[in-house]
């Protein structure tokens, strides 16, 4: 899963499908993401000692990782991304519409180094 925190995706389906978000957790073992403002739900809460009103807590939910999609940090839009090592040995994450890094997976490693 290549989604991590802070990163902005939109989701590709369901009620929330075309919403845009930020991520805000990342479960990998569950392959789920928290995204701000998707697949919100209530939380009723008991009047207690602490909240003596009671009421309705709206919360996010996690969505499935495949559920979402990167933007592509050049074009603003949705994208696949593909794993690529640069001239130098830097293995990166790069966007698949416009070839623009999205970020970098591992530092230069001469053994992936391009031969001149």
């Amino acid at each position: 899963m290549y989604i991590r925190k802070d990163d902005t995706v939109v989701v590709l389906t369901g009620d929330d499908k075309g919403v845009r978000g930020k991520v805000l957790a990342v479960f990998p073992k569950a392959g789920k993401v928290l995204v701000q403002g998707v697949n919100r739900v209530y939380r009723h809460l008991k009047p207690s000692r602490q909240n003596p009103q009671g009421g309705r807590l709206s919360k996010e939910m996690p969505v499935d990782a495949s559920n979402v999609m990167l933007i592509d940090p050049s074009s603003n839009q949705p994208t696949r991304v593909a794993i690529r090592y640069a001239a130098d040995g830097t293995k990166e994450l790069v966007a698949k519409k416009s070839g623009a890094r999205i970020r970098i997976l591992a530092k230069a490693n001469p053994k992936y180094a391009k031969k001149a």
